[in-house]
């Protein structure tokens, strides 16, 4: 009972102290695991200069160990030089444990694995991820592409009215403060581009090929026709010139290979351009001629008449945002365009879309579908954030998603395929990242066709076996609910709490059950918060005391609420863990999740 009361004592002590004193200067601290003096010298000989008790802490001045100079046995392990008030004091490095701060700590790796995806240089919110996809895939190679930039700043910066545009109807989503629209395409906010710009939401084996190398691959030259005509097939535009005994595919290859250019991504940009249907026929079907009263006079008949005959864009270039707005419609703007680039013949506009991506966007650094989209590493610093294929936030994922349905028909999965996925500083900076909608829309009560983990991920969230990770604490049941069915279909998630009660409101918790449906399968999924081991979904004093019991051996954590309880990741609840429990609840330090 009294070693109970001590210890109750000893955290209420610690709680009082952290908040009247700033002790979170860089570098590294001792906690206290046991009630001990303070001395002024490396020696019980030596004045006390006060009594801590456990859980306190103090800034380490020196990391090296003190052996006591009195040699008195004292302390065998030696003394710790601690900053005791701003005065030197001594402690017994037995009663103490000492860590880096949390903000400086790196997590170590614990398999193979995530030792090589920390050295190819990504951060370990990156590991769960691309592990599971190496363990799947094992000739897939992941390169780290270090931008250096702020992730806060750069979605700040793409979130200027018009730049990033999404076909939705999400009030979460949708820039209230920007009447721009493209058709059915409207401005979004921050919440949306944080969504799209985060590599990380992206880490499945599907919506990974946004990261594919852009660049002509030689181990896939006997394929890619043969991927190109899949990707194509069924659209309209492949099916106009098909019948007509034209097989476009072979083009698609033949560009790819002249201009260093993957016809994968040449036959995914058509296919995303132009769409399956026949509304932008005249782009493609090289007869159009007649009036286009929204169009400029035509400087060569003095009226709205155009003679397009004969001439064909493949890849919607030219008609951006400022000529279709500004009066051109996409048959002039198209048309226009490739005129002014000589495309007179099929052939021609699809190798000469082909050398035109590899001239203006791959060869200046954008080699893959999302730094198309997204221009974090220019070779020209100028064209930083700016100068990107298309306004669609959406268009690396839907890329993504039809080159890797090309490469699974054709059994090409476990070929050696090379990503560049970017890294940012500050990746957890306070944005709101996660989507009421996502990558598929799910808003009818239909069951969703995707995986899912794909859900899981689409909705922002992070899968590990039977877990559900990457839910923020103080997040309603109801939030995570709507995130999930946005994309799962409505009424395809139910959530149960760690009782097996099922709710619909409150604060979501370790422990709690979430079950979803697709159109062929169930899971259910257990959530996992860290630092929230008592399961309330919050990250209060409860939890600091659990963490801090279960170091000292009077309180066992198990199981998710074990893992809850290890913050570090390093698969021991230990002194690490416990600091940054307390620092989270103090708001000087954000746990990742």
């Amino acid at each position: 009972m009294r070693k109970s009361l001590v210890l109750v004592f000893g955290f209420f002590v610690f709680v009082f102290f952290c908040l009247s004193l700033d002790v979170y200067a860089s570098g590294e601290y001792v906690i206290f695991m046991d009630t001990n003096n303070i001395r002024s010298g490396p020696s019980t000989d030596y004045t006390r200069l006060g009594l801590e008790n456990i859980g306190s802490i103090y800034y380490l001045k020196s990391s090296s160990i003190v052996r006591d100079e009195k040699q008195n046995g004292s302390c065998d392990s030696g003394w710790y030089q601690i900053d005791y008030n701003g005065q030197t004091g001594y402690v017994c490095s037995e009663y103490v444990s000492a860590v880096l701060n949390p903000e400086e700590e790196t997590t170590e790796p614990t398999t193979a694995c995530e030792a090589q995806m920390k050295e190819a240089g990504f951060p370990a919110s990156y590991w769960d991820g691309l592990c599971s996809l190496k363990e799947a895939h094992p000739n897939w190679n992941f390169n780290a592409v270090q931008t250096g930039l702020d992730f806060a700043t750069a979605v700040d910066r793409f979130t200027s009215c018009g730049d990033s545009l999404l076909q939705t109807d999400n009030p979460d989503w949708i820039d209230t403060s920007c009447s721009y629209t493209e058709g059915s395409f409207v401005s979004v906010n921050q919440q949306a581009v944080a969504y799209y710009l985060d590599p990380r939401n992206f880490l499945t084996e599907r919506y990974i090929f946004q990261f594919e190398d852009n660049r002509y691959n030689p181990a896939l030259e006997s394929y890619y026709a043969d991927i190109a005509r899949v990707i194509v097939d069924g659209a309209q535009f492949y099916k106009y010139h098909k019948n007509l005994g034209y097989d476009i595919s072979y083009d698609i290859a033949e560009g790819g290979k002249t201009y260093n250019v993957s016809p994968t991504h040449l036959a995914s940009r058509m296919y995303q351009e132009l769409g399956t249907s026949t509304r932008l026929k005249n782009l493609y079907q090289g007869t159009f001629y007649g009036e286009i009263s929204y169009a400029p006079i035509n400087p060569a008949t003095g009226d709205h008449y155009y003679d397009f005959r004969g001439y064909y864009n493949f890849y919607n270039i030219g008609v951006t945002g400022s000529c279709v707005n500004g009066g051109g419609g996409a048959t002039y703007c198209g048309l226009n365009k490739a005129i002014s680039l000589g495309w007179n013949s099929v052939n021609k506009a699809i190798v000469g879309g082909s050398q035109f991506l590899y001239s203006d966007y791959i060869s200046l650094g954008q080699y893959t579908s999302y730094l198309e989209r997204f221009n974090v590493v220019p070779k020209d610093s100028s064209k930083l954030y700016i100068h990107y294929y298309m306004a669609n936030m959406q268009g690396p994922s839907s890329e993504a998603s039809t080159a890797y349905n090309a490469y699974k028909d054709l059994g090409l999965l476990d070929l050696a395929f090379n990503f560049y996925i970017p890294v940012y500083n500050n990746m957890n900076a306070s944005i709101d990242n996660n989507p009421s909608g996502g990558v598929d829309n799910g808003s009818s009560s239909s069951p969703s066709d995707s995986p899912i983990n794909t859900i899981v991920t689409s909705a922002g969230y992070k899968v590990s076996g039977n877990q559900i990770r990457g839910i923020n604490p103080n997040t309603d049941v109801g939030t995570i609910k709507a995130n999930l069915e946005a994309i799962a279909g409505s009424g395809n998630v139910t959530i149960k709490n760690a009782n097996g009660t099922t709710v619909s409101s409150g604060n979501i918790g370790t422990g709690y059950q979430v079950t979803i449906s697709n159109s062929s399968e169930t899971k259910a999924l257990t959530v996992v918060i860290y630092g929230d081991t008592s399961g309330d979904g919050i990250i209060n004093a409860l939890d600091l005391l659990q963490v801090q019991k279960n170091i000292l051996g009077t309180y066992d954590l198990n199981g998710v609420y074990s893992e809850a309880g290890n913050p570090s990741r390093d698969n021991q609840i230990n002194a690490l863990d416990l600091l940054q429990v307390q620092k989270s609840i103090l708001g000087t330090y954000t746990i990742s999740q």
